[in-house]
Parts: structure tokens; sequence; C-alpha cells
């Protein structure tokens, strides 16, 4: 079990983000600026817009940390045309436009008072990552400096999957690990064509995501994605919704109804759960897509139909094939390309970008325009080491049971999820991940010490996204003897 003793600010990003900081006041500057180095990110302080133009001209930044006002300011004009108010009021809307023209791959964070807020809302709309009130609070502005960095990451990690790639994670797809960066670019590849894709993986891995990933980078975006579950139908039931039926085809049939194969004509169909097919179903569907006709019950006339089909399971086919429960020939004609998605716990290391683009967007549910909540470093580790038997839904569930108590413990003001926010069952060390050996049992007998500590650091690492801080923390040893032992058995 995880010591609640760990660091209490959150984990930055790896590598660090370049941060330009634009601020009238030197000395608020350097106090966001040492609040930036501690993790690891490299600081440029400029306190004036002109200033500010001139880095974001000749520099090259992740992150822009503005001030919304700046009143030495007034009466400034930009190369670009832009004039500041008498007031300054303008200054921060100017670095906005000017980094978005100057610095289009970087992210900017907009800094205001109170009162400003309204206007920070609007420079928000117009492209700013997010906004934070003064006084600031440095968990908070730590959190959003890493969230808005991890993107700009994320985006040079993996370019070609950039598109799918969402700001709130879990409605696009979080893919820093290796695995998923692979499964993206098979995506962006596959794509374009009409190969049946067939896509497994364990209950709430994010099958449905890939799927609507590929209709939306294909040829049919434009067309309808349409996404049924096989799963608990009754072979009559499950025949009419798959390719509907005429008028009078059965008691209560009183006008046509077309199926999904026809809703979905020239888009995308996506059948989930479709190892739970009946296998009298399992013969009509192969038939459907060998020939690209079906006929709706009660008729006898054959309906064209064009769909990208795409299916999933949970369920493991060929052994369904070897029980004689599911045909050979259907998993032959679906299995044109085969995407497996790996359990949360195989790629621990999106864990904490998942957590944090959960926390926003569901702050935002709960109250629009509030700063981002940040989270503590021993309850980011305890769910970075939960094994996550539901995988990204159950994470994202807890994610939103913790946003929810913390925000009505602190009565909507700004907030910081803590271990104690995390349902009981999930501190549970049994539920946490346990080291095991080659074989995938749990026993260590036998084992070198040398080969036991070499392991414990490898996944110490990896646990912490390879934040060595950390890793030393966790482990109990100084950082210059975690060096050491990284040199010594060669890990990185």
């Amino acid at each position: 079990m995880l010591p609640d003793s760990a660091p209490q600010h959150p984990v930055p990003p790896t590598p660090a983000a370049q941060v330009l900081i634009v601020e009238d006041e030197p000395e608020h500057a350097e106090v966001m600026a040492a609040a930036l180095r501690r993790p690891g990110h490299v600081c440029t302080i400029v306190n004036s817009v002109q200033a500010a133009l001139d880095e974001l001209a000749h520099g090259s930044f992740d992150v822009i940390v503005t001030d919304l006002r700046m009143p030495e300011s007034a009466g400034f004009e930009t190369p670009g045309g832009f004039c500041v108010s008498s007031d300054g009021g303008d200054a921060g809307q100017i670095v906005l436009r000017e980094a978005k023209r100057l610095q289009p791959h970087a992210e900017a964070v907009m800094v205001t008072a109170h009162g400003d807020v309204p206007t920070a809302r609007a420079a928000f709309k117009d492209g700013a990552f997010d906004f934070i009130e003064k006084p600031l609070d440095l968990e908070v502005f730590r959190s959003v400096l890493n969230r808005a960095a991890e993107v700009v990451l994320l985006r040079h990690e993996s370019p070609e999957a950039e598109g799918l790639i969402q700001h709130n994670g879990f409605e696009g797809i979080i893919a820093g690990s290796e695995p998923m960066r692979r499964i993206l670019h098979t995506v962006t590849t596959i794509a374009p064509s009409s190969i049946p894709v067939l896509i497994t993986g364990e209950s709430g891995t994010g099958k449905e995501l890939i799927a609507r990933a590929l209709h939306d980078h294909s040829k049919r975006a434009q067309r309808r994605f349409v996404a049924f579950n096989c799963a608990g139908q009754a072979e009559s039931l499950l025949e009419d919704e798959l390719f509907g039926h005429v008028r009078g085809a059965f008691t209560g049939a009183d006008k046509e109804r077309e199926g999904v194969f026809e809703y979905a004509d020239k888009g995308t169909l996506f059948l989930d759960e479709i190892g739970d097919m009946p296998m009298p179903m399992q013969a009509k569907l192969l038939r459907v897509l060998e020939t690209g006709e079906l006929v709706r019950l009660g008729s006898n006339t054959h309906r064209s139909t064009d769909v990208r089909f795409v299916s999933a399971t949970n369920q493991d086919l060929p052994a369904l094939v070897k029980q004689g429960r599911f045909r050979e020939d259907l998993y032959f004609r679906i299995n044109g390309s085969h995407i497996q998605l790996p359990p949360l716990r195989d790629r621990r290391e999106d864990i904490p970008r998942i957590v944090r683009h959960a926390i926003a967007r569901f702050a935002e549910d709960l109250v629009p325009g509030t700063p981002v909540p940040g989270i503590t470093d021993a309850a980011l580790m305890r769910l970075t080491a939960f094994d996550w038997p539901g995988n990204v839904r159950q994470l994202l569930n807890v994610v939103q049971n913790m946003t929810v108590t913390a925000f009505g413990e602190s009565g909507g003001k700004s907030v910081q999820l803590e271990t104690q926010h995390i349902p009981e069952d999930i501190r549970a060390e049994e539920h946490h991940a346990q080291p095991r050996d080659s074989s995938g049992m749990g026993s260590l007998a036998g084992t070198s010490l040398e080969q036991l500590e070499k392991r414990a650091i490898r996944e110490t690492l990896k646990l912490t996204g390879g934040n060595r801080e950390q890793t030393a923390k966790l482990l109990g040893i100084g950082e210059r003897t975690l060096y050491r032992k990284l040199k010594e058995y060669g890990l990185r």
C-alpha cells in the first residue's frame, strides 16, 4: 500500500515544459516561476507586452502564462495592429492572440483578478487552455500548467494521432503510453479503407471510442456512425434490430422499420459484444457481410447495404470457435484487421493523464468556469497503483465521485483531490498491483535480491511516469542512491 506521506504537488509531465510567464509585477512573476521550477519546468519571465512579443517572435515555448491586465502596457500597439486600452485591460488578450499566431503549437493560460472572470472566460473561448483567479493557489496553478504541458507533449509524441487526442480525454483518447500510440497509428493507417475491423479487450477499455475514431478518420465521416450492442438480445428481436421488418411481419408490426444495417448505410456500423450473438444469427450476419444484401423480416425482397463494419468483444473468439459457439467463417470475415486494447493496468503511465483530464471535465460540469482542481501526489499514486478491473470506465466513475465529494466539502470553492476522497475499496491494499515473477505468479521465491531490486525500481519508475524524485521517495531511498542504481542496472 502506498504511503500517505507522498509529496503534495501534482506529478509534472516528462520532459519539462518551456514556459513563458508574462506578468508586470516582478515579485508575483518570481513566485509563479518558483512554483513551476520546483517540478522541473523551465521558465522565462517578462514584465511587459513588448517583451512578451519579442520572446514569442524569437523563442520557442510550450506554455504561455499571461496576466489579463498589465497597466504599464497602456497605449501599446502590437505589430499585428492590436491596441491596448488606456488601462491595459487588453494586454492579456493581445498576448493570447499573438501567441496563437507566433506559437501555434503552444497552450496559453490566463491569470486574472476575480472581477475580470467574464473577460477571462471570453479569452478561454478564444483559445486559452484555461484561466486561474488571483490570489493564486499554487497547487491549482501547477496542476493547470501540467495539464497544458501534457497536451503539448502528446502532440510532439504522436503527431500522426493528434486529431484523436482531445483536451477532454474521456471523450477522445488518451494515448501517452507506447501501446496506445501504436494503436492510434494503426487507426490512422486503416481508417481510410473499408476493411472490417475487430476490436477486442476487457470491458471498459474503450472499444467504442476506437470504433468511433475509425469512423471519424474514414471517408465515411460525414455519414452516420451507428453503435449496437448484441448482448442479451433474443434471436427474433436481434434479427429485427439488425435487418428491420415489413408491415405485418408479426403481431404489432403496423408499419415498416429499417434495421441498423440500413440506418447506417454509407456510414459505419459498430456491433459490440458480437461474441454473444446466437449461432443462427451468425449465419445470417455472415451472408449480409458477404453479399452486401439483406432481407427484412416478413419480406422476400433483397435490399442492398453498404457499411464499414466494425465489431468488438471482450471474449476470446478463437476459443469460442473451438468450442463450436462461434462460426469460424464469420470470425475470418470480421477479422480483417485486429485491434487488441490493453487493460488499464498494462498502461499505467496513461492514468495520470486520464485522471487530470477527467477532473477538468467533471469540475467544469459541476461549477462552470471554476479553476481546475489539483490532485495530490499521494492520491494520484494510489489511483495509478490500483489494478482497475473495470478499466477506464471504472476509473472515470471513481474520479467523478472524488470530484463531486471534494466540491461538496469545499462548498464549491477551489478544491484539491486527496486520498481521503478515494473510495475505501480503491484504497484497500489487496486491490493494488503486486510484484509478480516472470511466470505471472505472485511468488518471488528463488529470485535474487538484485533482481528484486531492479524490478522494484523499474516498476516504480513506470508507476510514477518516470519521475525520479517520486520514485526515490516511494522506494524509501535517496535520489543519489537511485541515480547510482539506475546507472548500475542500465535503467532509464
